[in-house]
């Protein structure tokens, strides 16, 4: 058996760093095939740290296949077969050979406004609670994360989503890997959970690294269709309702009940829900959360602070059915916290205060104006292409109106240094073909106006059809 003296940091998720050890271990050849590793407890007092966490790292390189669990007797590596580690080589090399390509502008989803974070009210609220809490902001704190910090959380919720929750029912990690990982610990892999195709392919890589079964629900202009859903052996269908990913499609009220019914009708059925982007919403008022609807206890609800606030304050947020408490204590609740104290201080402050709220209204003001600047500058793209997936969120749709490949759109723009993503890249359900229209994703909020304007007017020179040469 290998002793394994991890050198853990302060900074960065525990887990994270004894999966990243061990992993390379192997790898590397220090951790030969056949070896047994510590046990889960003897590691975890080894290393003085929570025990959950280390099967959760266990949990990961057992799911990729680094290690194999043998029933009575521990852990042990996995047998790499030559062509991995022939892959691996390749990969490396690749990598160093091809740098990753910058762009000129780019039209990412997933980008926001980094100019307007609030650095001074930020700043001026962090020495305010070092110089108020001292010694205590050093302790680990709770593993749900702060009581004040979910009690302020539960009432935002209410007012802003509809969002029933009691400060018990919430956990606060960092960011949405670290929920998808709880997630997986505490369904099991008894679940098998359901996607829409195009989702967002995050979600479903995690589920599928861990080794759930996975099924996929057609969708259409209402999202996921319960009649299909109803076909599958799924127990758990994975839903954006306010704003699906990729697509911008809103679940209407009749589907949302539909969805909530299917839940009802077996006690182990759950709907996660997704909130991803809901702040932000420009033609009429938000769309309430389908948890504060649910009268079942069937949604565990999942939000994000990297949308609102920024990706690097690393804070999201679930809250669990109260039916899912007791399982949720008993296995995964002992867990450390994964986000500092500091951290939830500041955003605790930054909310009770009203900076929060004022932050927010700058922001749905600025990619409102984005959001409008980039329909108008699309004016010219018609009747060649039709906006989709507008008014909410930060981005929207291109989707072509001429025979054309999204390949070709895309290698069109990238040739001219401008970064597009296809639709098709959020494609899931590989045996199934493709149906969509061609269709780029486009999104605004990282942009500032200048760029944008940039960016189209260049993507109107290489994909503007000159009757029939542009037809693929």
């Amino acid at each position: 058996m290998s002793d394994l003296m991890i050198p853990l940091l302060e900074q960065g998720h525990l887990y994270e760093q004894i999966y990243q050890y061990i992993k390379k271990e192997i790898i590397e050849g220090r951790l030969v095939t056949g070896e047994k590793l510590p046990s889960s407890r003897t590691l975890a007092m080894q290393l003085q740290i929570a025990r959950s966490t280390v099967n959760l790292a266990y949990d990961q390189l057992l799911a990729e296949g680094y290690l194999e669990s043998v029933p009575c007797k521990g852990y042990f590596v996995a047998a790499l077969s030559e062509e991995y580690y022939q892959q691996l080589g390749e990969v490396e090399e690749k990598k160093e050979i091809e740098p990753e390509k910058e762009y000129g502008v780019s039209f990412s989803p997933f980008g926001i406004d980094l100019d307007s974070f609030p650095f001074s009210i930020w700043k001026k609220m962090h020495k305010e609670i070092m110089a108020e809490a001292g010694r205590n902001l050093l302790t680990l704190g709770h593993p749900q994360g702060e009581e004040s910090l979910r009690k302020t959380l539960a009432q935002y919720l209410l007012a802003s989503r509809g969002v029933k929750a009691k400060p018990e029912q919430i956990l606060i990690g960092a960011g949405n890997d670290f929920l998808l990982l709880v997630l997986r610990l505490l369904l099991g892999r008894q679940s098998t959970i359901a996607f829409e195709s195009p989702t967002y392919k995050k979600a479903y890589d995690m589920f599928l690294a861990g080794r759930m079964p996975i099924r996929i629900v057609e969708m259409d202009e209402a999202g996921m269709r319960v009649d299909k859903l109803q076909e599958t052996e799924a127990n758990i269908a994975y839903v954006m309702p306010s704003h699906q990913f990729p697509t911008g499609v809103v679940m209407p009220i009749g589907r949302r009940m539909e969805l909530l019914k299917w839940a009802s009708q077996k006690e182990d059925r759950y709907i996660i829900e997704d909130d991803y982007d809901s702040e932000f919403r420009y033609k009429g008022k938000p769309i309430p959360a389908l948890q504060g609807i649910d009268q079942a206890d069937k949604v565990i609800y999942m939000g994000t602070f990297s949308k609102s606030i920024a990706p690097s304050l690393r804070i999201s947020f679930l809250v669990m059915p109260q039916s899912l408490l007791k399982k949720y204590k008993n296995e995964v609740g002992s867990m450390s916290t994964t986000v500092s104290k500091m951290d939830q201080a500041i955003l605790e402050n930054f909310m009770t205060s009203g900076a929060f709220e004022r932050h927010l209204n700058r922001m749905r003001k600025l990619y409102k104006g984005k959001h409008d600047l980039l329909l108008e500058l699309l004016k010219d793209f018609s009747p060649w292409f039709q906006i989709k997936g507008e008014n909410a969120g930060s981005h929207i749709l291109l989707q072509a109106t001429f025979p054309v490949e999204e390949g070709w759109l895309k290698s069109q723009a990238e040739a001219a240094g401008i970064k597009v993503y296809c639709l098709s890249e959020y494609w899931v359900e590989k045996e199934v073909t493709y149906p969509f229209p061609p269709t780029i994703i486009l999104g605004y909020a990282g942009l500032s106006e200048d760029k944008m304007k940039e960016g189209i007017e260049t993507l109107k020179k290489v994909w503007k059809p000159q009757g029939e040469t542009h037809v693929i």
